[in-house]
């Protein structure tokens, strides 16, 4: 579990990235959580963006993307979200309790 303060320095350190994955018409399909598993174990923070065309909200969105990997969800806004998955091993994030 992050604290507070936790998310909000990785908010910050999302907010120079750019969105990784794209979530469109389609949904959460299986390539896109294919897709979404790999970035985040190599990159451990993401950010995802839910298209206009798609017709399912971010929040509910996020959520169950980030249930799918067992990540964090970090934050929603807008049309994006920033979840986050620390590495067991070598982890760029180590002054993260979460």
């Amino acid at each position: 579990m992050l604290t507070s303060k936790d998310k909000r320095t990785l908010k910050a350190m999302a907010s120079r990235l750019p969105s990784v994955v794209q979530i469109g018409k389609d949904g959460l399909s299986n390539p896109v959580i294919d897709s979404a598993r790999a970035v985040l174990t190599a990159r451990e923070l993401i950010k995802i963006h839910v298209l206009k065309n798609a017709d399912s909200d971010i929040r509910e969105t996020a959520a169950a993307l980030a249930g799918m990997l067992g990540a964090e969800l970090v934050q929603t806004i807008g049309h994006y979200g920033i979840l986050f998955k620390k590495k067991k091993e070598k982890s760029k994030f180590d002054f993260i309790k979460g």
